[in-house]
């Protein structure tokens, strides 16, 4: 009897369906199933209490209205540049810090990486808050701390500004989750074989020369993978621009998203009544916007990447 037809094989391939059987209940329960439901109701329309089916009707809405159309792409603007924040300053940080601390020499390391690490678990309330009173112009914290080294005069409004209120919210954003890259890379960091650093160091490649030449090669697909999940992250945001903007993620819908816009479609806000199907199809746009990044990264950038893997 070979090996693949024993009985202990066979076993344990029955048991493998059996034990992945409650993470597929519970994963299509909470994912699949309200993602088809999305999905369906975007193709149906609501008139006087009586639901229709419209096909493509909402999405024809959605980019052929002028009212629907210029909310839309605003909101996918700001999405992207939020995005783009945290791209170009999060990440690099992030292995920056990450490079730092896994320094054999640096001493109080734990303690670093706890205090950067903290404001990841921290309420969106709480940080939108906290920061929307510091930036205050009236109680905020900032502008008595400039007036005590006499520069009061630089001081601007920067939530109340549209030029600048989306960055702001995006470099906030930054500081509060800059601690999970850092994480990553330095558990990337870890895992390089010693003798790959001993072979560096034999061949006279030490410090920084060896960060760039032995170890950023080795940590590339760490770093694929962050970068996609910052890409989900980002396009699914909402909480911080709402608890510090609200609804109307002021000022003039200059931090409006992807995610506040569907908040107040589908839900309505003030003045304006919800509509489900309107939602949905925001959803669903929202849906398809990263399923083509993810499918971007999967087929035309990870498998460029497998060679640095061992």
């Amino acid at each position: 009897m070979s090996l693949e037809d024993s009985p202990s094989r066979k076993a344990f391939r029955w048991h493998i369906p059996v034990f992945l059987a409650p993470a597929v209940i519970i994963y299509t329960l909470v994912m699949i199933l309200p993602l088809i439901g999305t999905l369906q109701l975007s193709l149906f329309r609501t008139v006087d209490g009586v639901s229709h089916f419209a096909g493509l009707d909402n999405f024809r809405t959605l980019f052929g209205d002028p009212r629907w159309a210029s909310s839309f792409w605003n909101a996918l603007r700001n999405n992207c540049w939020f995005f783009l924040i945290h791209m170009v300053v999060q990440n690099p940080i992030g292995v920056v810090l990450a490079a730092l601390l896994s320094h054999p020499k640096l001493r109080f390391a734990a303690f670093y990486r706890t205090a950067i690490f903290i404001p990841t678990v921290l309420s969106f309330v709480i940080v939108g808050f906290v920061w929307k009173l510091i930036l205050s112009p009236l109680w905020g914290v900032a502008p008595s701390m400039l007036d005590l080294i006499g520069l009061k005069s630089w001081f601007t409004p920067l939530l109340g500004k549209e030029a600048y209120a989306l960055t702001t919210l995006g470099l906030v954003s930054v500081w509060q989750f800059v601690g999970i890259p850092m994480m990553l890379i330095y558990a990337a960091l870890l895992s390089i074989p010693d003798e790959v650093i001993e072979a560096a160091e034999m061949d006279g490649i030490t410090g920084i020369a060896q960060f760039w030449k032995i170890k950023l090669p080795l940590i590339l697909p760490s770093i694929g993978i962050i970068s996609i999940l910052t890409f989900v992250g980002n396009f699914n945001a909402f909480d911080l621009i709402y608890s510090a903007q609200g609804a109307l993620a002021g000022p003039n819908y200059a931090t409006d998203i992807l995610g506040t816009f569907l908040y107040r479609t589908f839900f309505g806000f003030q003045l304006q009544l919800g509509d489900p199907n309107m939602g949905a199809t925001i959803a669903s746009m929202m849906f398809f916007i990263i399923l083509a990044g993810v499918c971007v990264y999967l087929f035309a950038i990870q498998t460029r990447l497998r060679r640095y893997q061992f």
